[in-house]
């Protein structure tokens, strides 16, 4: 029981809002030596651990190469392309990215999209163009809405589309649990199959509530007070009212 430590150490760390590399490697050192381990084993698991998922560490790659994209203008060209679509709503680009984006995890293709390579650089900039072009310039609220929702477009696709490749880490752990605690045999094609209609039923769901966001976004834009950049359009400050005839200024009273 005392090797459940590390639980309560990941509890604190995270209630406190330490680093969550900090407080996680610290909770698998204390883990591991309360467990008989010694600090050499502890370190080869670490490196055993990091060489077998050192895929993780390709955001140091990706990050750069997105954000020297984004500085050529990446943003800029989406919202030019969305700028000649004009029958092309945010909604409708976020749902279509959701069907993308289930489709191609379904069939393992994790990598093709994602919150930082696709969502951010590309998505995000199209719908913002879609809506600007038929509501004008979006309000804080409504930004931060249609931000929200692609990032769930996102996310509601690749997790419940990866369940339906049969080869995915989360299936394969499930199968092989479920078979060594109660001497099964259950294979990986009868979760893909059992999470299809799942898949089906977030998609026709979130699809929904993606294509009602643009009428959100314009009852939103239509609330947010009208401002303009045009000062001829500016309401003009009320004029000082005027001083009573032979009455000096306090400046001229000096």
């Amino acid at each position: 029981m005392i090797v459940l430590v590390g639980i309560l150490i990941v509890v604190a760390g995270f209630a406190t809002r330490r680093s969550p590399l900090l407080v996680v490697g610290t909770a698998g050192v204390a883990t591991g030596l309360l467990g008989g381990m010694s600090p050499l084993k502890v370190l080869e698991a670490f490196g055993t651990g990091f060489a077998s998922s050192r895929s993780v560490t390709l955001f140091a790659v990706t990050l750069p190469v997105i954000g020297l994209v984004e500085r050529h203008g990446l943003q800029d060209q989406a919202r030019t392309l969305m700028n000649r679509l004009a029958r092309i709503s945010a909604g409708r680009v976020l749902a279509a990215y959701m069907v993308v984006r289930q489709l191609a995890a379904a069939l393992g293709i994790t990598a093709l999209g994602g919150q930082a390579q696709a969502v951010r650089p590309m998505i995000v900039p199209m719908a913002e163009a879609a809506v600007e072009r038929r509501h004008g310039t979006l309000t804080e609220r409504a930004r931060e809405r249609l931000r929200s929702f692609a990032a769930s477009a996102d996310t509601v696709g690749l997790f419940f589309g990866e369940d339906c490749f049969l080869a995915i880490g989360s299936v394969l752990l499930i199968t092989g649990f479920v078979n060594a605690t109660y001497h099964t045999s259950l294979e990986p094609v009868q979760l893909a199959l059992w999470a299809i209609p799942t898949a089906i039923c977030a998609t026709v769901i979130h699809g929904l509530r993606l294509l009602r966001l643009d009428a959100v976004l314009a009852r939103d834009q239509a609330a947010a007070p009208a401002t303009s950049d045009d000062p001829a359009l500016t309401p003009a400050a009320p004029a000082a009212p005027a001083a009573p005839a032979g009455s000096r200024t306090p400046e001229e009273s000096k």
